[in-house]
Order: C-alpha cells, then structure tokens, then sequence
C-alpha cells in the first residue's frame, strides 16, 4: 500500500479501515513482537493491547499524539518505539509500563517529561533526541539502572547536578545542545565509557585524565581552543586528537589543525535489552 493511500485511510476511524492499515494482524505474532511503524497510523488500534505477551513493540514514524488507556494491560512489554511522531506530551500510561528496558521518545515535541517516569525502574536506554528539550528532565536522573542516555539535538544548556546518581550510566550523548561549558557533573561520574558533546558551544575542556572507565570522548565542532586531555588509551575525537597535537606558538603565530573525521553516529537498529 502506497505511503499517500495510507495516510488518506488512517483519516477513517472505521475497523475495516484500520485492519486495511494493520495488514490482517489479528493475532499476536510468535515472536511477541509488533512492528507498526510507518503505517500513516493516528491512533492505536485497541486490539494491540490485547497481545498482553508481547515484549516489544515499535510505533515509530506514525501521526500519534495520544495513545489509549489499555496500553496499560501490557505489562511484559520491554522496548517501546514512540520516535519520530507527534507527542507534545508523553502519555502517562507509558509510565505504567514497569518493565520497558529500553524506550525510543526522539523526534517528536517534547519540552519535558513527567514527574511518573520515575516508576520505570527497569529503564536502562532513553532515546529524547531531538524534541524541545531546554534542560534535561530531572526526573531522568531518578532511572536508577539507565545505563543509555541520548539526548542529543535539543536546547540543553548545562545537566542537572543530580545525574551523578546514575552509578548505572556508561553513555551519553549530548550532540547538538546549546552547553556553552563542560557540564562539570559528568566529571563526576567515574564510571562513564561514552561521552559526546560534539557540536555545542564549549570553548574549554577540563581534565578528563581521571575518569578511569572513560573510553571515548566526541568533542568535535566546538568553539575550543584546548582538547581534553585523558587518560592513556583513551580515544578523542575531535581537534588536537591522538593523530594531530594541539596547537603550539612557532614564530608567533599558532598552528590551526584540521578536523579529524567524526566516526560513524549511535547505530540505528534499535538494540535490544540486556
């Protein structure tokens, strides 16, 4: 079926039209998994909330705005795809979901989070990626086994100084934010491996030499005038990394390095939980 077909039929609310769009599922699937993404969908067919086996299932690329309250009758589900829809808010049923391990929220209107995200105590990944984001939700910080962070393309300015309580975190990701400083929490945070601040506005970079879990660190496109050092086998990317040094005085003038090539982004196969 044709994208453009789709979306006139997603328009008609009658159940010969939506099982048009659900292509005859019926039945939960033997691998408990449900994939609708890209179906034009502008609401969630009731009798998905009956599948209360399934452990995965992706919404991704659709119209919704909203979803239904029997969402909630699918307790064994893990990994749940809301990415690039229509959310200004996230549903509160999302937040009943006590087993979600990873949940995909990027690319749709978000300008915060609530309060009850905080009962998904399994969350170990949350994708926010490019909402509306103007600080980070302090809420995130209270995900106790998150060990997967991306935040990257909103409008965060600085991190709450309660993200050090995440013991759990191991990667973030904070591409295309407005930080105009290293954000000093994560300096705090030893057990990091992944840090990514590559396109922001930093013009300093502290130490990271005493991270002892840190093994990689983006910093590329920022107004920098140092790279941060770290510890041996550690691996930069961005200006005056391992390949070229920083810039040194010669005759009065500094050296400008080139840029080193950003390695490929986050994978975009959606992992699965540990």
């Amino acid at each position: 079926m044709g994208n453009s077909l789709k979306a006139i039929v997603a328009y008609v609310p009658s159940k010969k039209c939506q099982k048009y769009l659900l292509e005859d599922l019926e039945e939960m699937p033997v691998d408990k998994m449900v994939d609708l993404s890209g179906r034009q969908l502008r609401r969630l067919p009731l009798h998905i909330c009956s599948f209360r086996e399934l452990v995965k299932l992706y919404l991704s690329d659709n119209n919704l705005n909203h979803l239904p309250p029997e969402l909630e009758q699918l307790q064994n589900l893990q990994i749940l795809a809301l990415d690039f829809n229509n959310f200004k808010a996230l549903p509160l049923v999302v937040c009943t979901l006590k087993q979600l391990c990873i949940l995909y929220l990027g690319n749709n209107k978000l300008c915060s989070l609530p309060f009850e995200l905080r009962l998904l105590k399994n969350l170990k990944t949350l994708w926010i990626e490019s909402n509306c984001l103007q600080c980070l939700p302090e809420v995130v910080c209270e995900l106790s086994l998150l060990k997967t962070l991306h935040a990257g393309s909103n409008a965060l300015r600085s991190l709450p100084t309660q993200l050090r309580r995440l013991q759990e975190l191991r990667t973030i990701w904070l591409s295309g934010n407005l930080l105009a400083d290293f954000p000093s929490v994560l300096l705090d945070m030893p057990f990091l491996e992944v840090i990514d601040v590559d396109r922001n506005s930093i013009r300093f970079f502290p130490s990271l030499a005493h991270l002892p879990g840190l093994k990689l660190v983006i910093y590329d496109h920022n107004p920098c005038r140092n790279a941060p050092k770290v510890a041996k086998g550690v691996r930069r990317v961005g200006r005056w990394s391992e390949e070229s040094p920083e810039p040194r005085k010669r005759s009065g003038a500094v050296i400008e390095i080139s840029l080193e090539e950003k390695p490929s982004p986050p994978p975009a196969i959606k992992p699965e939980p540990e």
